[in-house]
C-alpha cells in the first residue's frame, strides 16, 4: 500500500468518527401547515386557521406519517435535519473513498489491523 492510500484510508477513518457526533440526526422532510379545529363558532372556519403547525414526515412502512412537533422542539428538529444532511455528505465521500481503493485494487486491503500510533502495516 502506498502513501495515497494510506492518506484515504486515514481521511475515511476521520469521516466515519465524524457520524458519531450525529446524535439528533432526523432523517425526515419538515413542513408547516394550518389547521381547523372542532369548535363550530372558532374563527378558523372563516379562513384564520390555526398555525401554522410544525411537522416532520417520515416513511414507515412504506407509508407517510406526519409528527407533530412541538414548538420547544423546533430548534432540536432544525438541527438534527442538518445533520441528516452532514451524514449524505459524509457517506458520499466515504464512498468516493472506497471507490478510489477499489479502483487501486485496496479495497478488501484496507480493514488490516493498524499498528499502534494509528499506521497502517
Amino acid at each position: 500500500m502506498n502513501r495515497s492510500q494510506g492518506k484515504l484510508i486515514q481521511k475515511r477513518q476521520r469521516l466515519l468518527e465524524k457520524l458519531t457526533q450525529l446524535k439528533l440526526l432526523l432523517h425526515a422532510s419538515y413542513l408547516e401547515r394550518f389547521s381547523t379545529c372542532v369548535r363550530p363558532d372558532c374563527a378558523c372556519h372563516n379562513g384564520k386557521k390555526h398555525g401554522p403547525r410544525a411537522y416532520l414526515a417520515v416513511y414507515r412502512d412504506k407509508k407517510q406519517r406526519q409528527v407533530y412537533v412541538p414548538q420547544p422542539e423546533w430548534d432540536a428538529v432544525e438541527q438534527g435535519l442538518r445533520q441528516y444532511r452532514k451524514l449524505e455528505a459524509i457517506v458520499q465521500a466515504i464512498t468516493d473513498i472506497n471507490l478510489q481503493l477499489m479502483r487501486a485494487g485496496y479495497l478488501g486491503i484496507s480493514e488490516i489491523k493498524t499498528r499502534k500510533g494509528g499506521r497502517h502495516e
